[in-house]
């Protein structure tokens, strides 16, 4: 049977689906994306856009233009049971380990925009007010039925793959009939955006805690616009929680946090959930962000790590669409991807718990102890960049994945390439293209510039400096990079015999 038109039809075209959409048109394939909204959403809740996130644009050259558009946290400031208890620096608190050693915040909105635009200027358009409402996997491809959400027609569609990038009720999991195990947290919660006055309306970002509830405040700019969230005390508000408004908040944080509000953009409440699909995959079907896991959104991680699920996947269909690899790598997505997934829905449980929870012993830490050791712990650089490394996401490697091997001094096979500008040369910047790669930093051995050339590998050397040492890089070594820029190979010789070994047992073809 003839290979369907379309390549990859993505369901959802929130940051997810159209980041997945972008890396499999950049990489030559048919891509047919579709979401049930009219247009894109003008307010949401995503608001951080983590470094290791920002380092993966750069292949489409959009890290430079987003960063324009949104604004860098340049502390974050305390408060205590109404009064205010301490500072702490954060500009460049990641100094030295990424090029984007910084909180970055910028609306999902204006963010979608971009991704959307973007994909435009490749000639691919979001088809809207289509929802997915049955798909058939059959031997080669899968046969979708897409319903109009205007006047209800059905229209067919072949693929070779669909991927759910639907969020937390996904059609693409929900038909695929793959669990969704978790539960809901109890608490109650808002979100806003404002424009107000006060001390907090410093460009900063704010954080209340206190006996029975905490807030936080995230500046969008220097100015007088803010968003605004946190646990609601249901005790303290006679109403049913679909009654309550801004209104019903307002006192607590001119009290709390010396905020005054002169206007509400956007309010809206939630319940948070705490899940992770059972699978990833089940056939030609996959399912991206939250589509496969949705946990609370302590460090702003949910929309980071659907992105990272979509480059991924993406590198993975592409390969395998194009004939240059075997099925079977369709497999690591999950192997990978869930695995992190897993580890973020236990790690953001545990912090969710300790700031949210109720009882003596959580309220005296999150009112008293929190205030005063954070300052305190920051002080140290080794602390400030565990957490950093942490919360931006550099810290994902795939150390345990069959596409990982090798490793000589801090870098393994799977771990994420470090960082290593000396003067004006950034080990990054060869790092745009959607491509196998090699780095040697120091002295390359010929047979090694053979093979490159060969393979159609771009090879790129460094000379030795005694900072790719600081960071983990060997002299001599030769760096074998996935498409999503992961360390594949460390080969201390230099040589790439295991170069081969490893292609040949992965059934991969890297020119």
């Amino acid at each position: 049977m003839p290979k369907p038109p379309t390549d990859v039809l993505i369901i959802g075209a929130g940051p997810t689906g159209l980041v997945l959409a972008l890396w499999l048109t950049r990489q030559g394939l048919n891509v047919h994306i579709i979401d049930k909204a009219i247009a894109t959403a003008s307010t949401s809740r995503a608001l951080a856009i983590h470094a290791r996130t920002l380092e993966l644009y750069r292949q489409l050259d959009l890290a430079d233009e987003l960063l324009s558009l949104g604004h860098k946290i340049e502390a974050t400031n305390l408060w205590s049971e109404g009064s205010y208890r301490a500072r702490i620096p954060i500009g460049d608190v990641g100094k030295g380990l990424t090029p984007y050693p910084f909180v970055f915040i910028l609306s999902q909105d204006v963010h979608e925009r971009v991704l959307e635009r973007r994909l435009n200027e490749m000639g691919v358009y979001v088809n809207r007010n289509r929802e997915l409402v049955a798909f058939d996997e059959l031997e080669t491809h899968v046969s979708a039925r897409l319903k109009s959400t205007e006047d209800g027609e059905i229209e067919t569609r072949e693929a070779s793959y669909i991927v759910g990038c639907d969020g937390a009720h996904s059609a693409v999991r929900h038909l695929s009939g793959i669990e969704f195990e978790g539960d809901t947290y109890t608490q109650l919660f808002y979100v806003a955006d404002i424009e107000a006055s006060g001390p907090a309306m410093n460009g900063e970002a704010h954080v209340s805690f206190n006996q029975s509830d905490f807030f936080l405040l995230f500046a969008f700019d220097a100015g007088k616009t803010a968003r605004v969230g946190g646990a609601i005390d249901e005790s303290r508000i006679a109403k049913d929680a679909a009654e309550i408004t801004f209104d019903d908040l307002a006192p607590s944080m001119r009290k709390n946090m010396q905020l005054d509000v002169s206007k509400v953009n956007w309010f809206t409440t939630y319940r948070v959930h705490h899940r992770l699909a059972k699978s990833f995959r089940k056939g030609r079907a996959f399912l991206v962000g939250d589509a496969g896991h949705i946990h609370s959104p302590v460090g702003g991680q949910g929309m980071n790590t659907g992105i990272g699920d979509a480059i991924n996947l993406a590198w993975k269909l592409a390969a395998v669409v194009h004939g240059k690899a075997d099925p079977a790598l369709l497999d690591t997505y999950e192997v990978e991807r869930r695995a992190f997934a897993s580890t973020l829905v236990q790690t953001t449980d545990w912090a969710f718990n300790s700031i949210v929870g109720t009882g003596y012993f959580v309220s005296f830490f999150r009112t008293w102890i929190i205030p005063y050791a954070a300052p305190f712990m920051t002080r140290f650089e080794k602390f400030r960049h565990r957490v950093f490394r942490g919360m931006s996401q550099t810290l994902i490697n795939y150390r345990q994945s069959n596409l990982s091997a090798g490793n000589v001094g801090e870098v393994q096979g799977g771990d994420r390439l470090p960082w290593a500008p000396v003067g004006d040369v950034d080990n990054f910047d060869s790092l745009g293209a959607i491509s196998w790669q090699v780095h040697v930093y120091g002295e390359v051995d010929e047979k090694l510039v053979d093979w490159s050339r060969r393979k159609e590998v771009a090879l790129t050397v460094f000379p030795w400096n005694e900072k790719y040492q600081s960071t983990g890089l060997q002299k001599d070594t030769a760096y074998l990079l996935r498409p999503d820029t992961y360390v594949a190979v460390v080969e201390p010789s230099g040589l790439p015999d295991q170069f081969d070994e490893y292609l040949e047992t992965n059934k991969l073809c890297v020119s």
